[in-house]
């Protein structure tokens, strides 16, 4: 077997072999056990297992070409109060063809943790974009996919309506829209909207969702996504900076502990309160590239994921951060 993974496809596919061999001949479980856990059908399962067979993965004890993986991963859940987390190799100087990659994994992740009923939460984003993208399930699903915020059009991944009728595409099942912007002109709009039956209902369905799927947003680089949901002159990025914001966490400005800041921004979101979202049983956050560490390292900190899905080398930096802080 190649030591090296040359997509994401093959690191996908090599990590679902592993996991399936580990369940079976370390853990012992049955096939038909497996394929239910993980939302497979058993033909895949004992599809799994010969091909992990045939590519040497089977010996006296089960082996992974991802040790280095497993163990910055055992470090993030030791460091913050995660369930669980997954680390994509860092392939590639191209942070599109890492995002790419690392989406294809949180899309695994769903699919694993997916059953039918739940209600799935979720933001616009790069991340969760990537994600919908590479989601690929072997059967179709019913649930509920509603937005956490409310919508900013012009580009495809800013528009968590698009984005969520597309997830329910994928899953096979249906999609609640939100109507309404993602920043009120005032405080008192933001109330007003969010008191409105057909929006209130929504977000009550957020509240009480069984998964969440969100991006973690920087706000450092004059390309930071954050600023294609709200356009802000230099001058005023710098003074947010100032008060402490360090990233962005379901459209709200965070800082270093994951809080929401005190800013203006912040008082005209139309969205769930990261401290709401963190109440959502399954919550999993997506992060890929450089400009995510630190506002990895603030979520975290905040303890707003149960999850978490990131590259190879933000998965380092953030724990190189942690160790500086502490």
């Amino acid at each position: 077997m190649a030591s090296t993974v040359k997509s994401k496809d093959d690191f996908s596919v090599i990590r679902q072999i592993h996991t399936v061999l580990v369940m079976h001949f370390v853990e012992g479980h049955k096939q038909a056990d497996i394929a239910t856990k993980l939302n497979m059908s058993t033909a895949k399962v004992n599809r799994l297992i010969k091909q992990g067979r045939e590519l040497g993965m089977v010996h006296i004890a089960v082996t992974s070409p991802f040790a280095r993986l497993s163990d910055l991963e055992n470090r993030l859940t030791a460091h913050w109060p995660l369930k669980n987390a997954l680390v994509t190799p860092t392939l590639s100087g191209n942070m599109e063809t890492v995002l790419q990659q690392v989406g294809a994994a949180a899309g695994s992740l769903l699919a694993e943790t997916v059953r039918d009923g739940d209600v799935i939460a979720i933001t616009g984003g790069k991340g969760v974009s990537a994600l919908v993208e590479n989601l690929n399930v072997d059967r179709k699903f019913d649930v509920t996919v509603v937005p956490l915020t409310g919508c900013v059009q012009g580009k495809h991944y800013t528009d968590v309506n698009h984005v969520a009728t597309m997830l329910a595409e994928r899953l096979g099942g249906k999609a609640m829209l939100i109507h309404a912007p993602l920043f009120a002109e005032s405080k008192q709009e933001r109330d007003m909207l969010f008191s409105l039956r057909q929006i209130g209902e929504v977000f009550d369905m957020a509240r009480n969702a069984n998964i969440a799927l969100t991006g973690l947003g920087s706000i450092l680089t004059p390309s930071s996504s954050y600023y294609d949901l709200h356009p802000i002159p230099v001058e005023e990025r710098s003074t947010l900076i100032e008060k402490g914001a360090v990233g962005e966490f379901v459209a709200h400005l965070v800082d270093k502990e994951g809080s929401p800041c005190d800013v203006e921004l912040n008082q005209r979101l139309l969205a769930l309160n990261p401290s709401e979202v963190a109440k959502i049983p399954k919550t999993i956050g997506i992060a890929a590239g450089a400009e995510k560490v630190e506002p990895v390292h603030a979520v975290l900190n905040g303890g707003s994921l149960s999850s978490l899905v990131v590259d190879e080398a933000t998965a380092i930096a953030a724990l190189e951060l942690k160790a500086e802080s502490t």
